[in-house]
């Protein structure tokens, strides 16, 4: 799995899109035809995930509307993003 360093700027894979559902969101990969259902938390990252800002600034972004302590949610939004670059909804930041 992918490190995903607090500076790294991410963004959404070329062929990924998202699109909200209901009271969720889904992913697909137009490439694979694969689709990912999104819990909020996923779907709240996913949100602020414009390929300007850092995974730094996203957290910043989502400590403000989730009551988490940040250190934790650093450490959680860090293993998310490593899994959706590992699962190719996000882009690798290292290339």
């Amino acid at each position: 799995m992918a490190q995903i360093a607090s500076e790294m700027v991410l963004r959404l894979a070329d062929d990924a899109s998202v699109q909200h559902v209901g009271d969720g969101a889904v992913v697909l990969l137009a490439r694979s035809g694969q689709l990912y259902t999104c819990n909020g938390t996923t779907e709240a990252f996913l949100d602020k995930v414009d390929g300007a800002r850092s995974l730094d600034q996203i957290v910043v972004l989502l400590s403000d509307e989730f009551e988490v302590d940040k250190d934790t949610l650093d450490q959680d939004m860090a293993a998310l993003a490593a899994e959706l670059v590992g699962e190719g909804i996000l882009a690798d930041p290292a290339v």
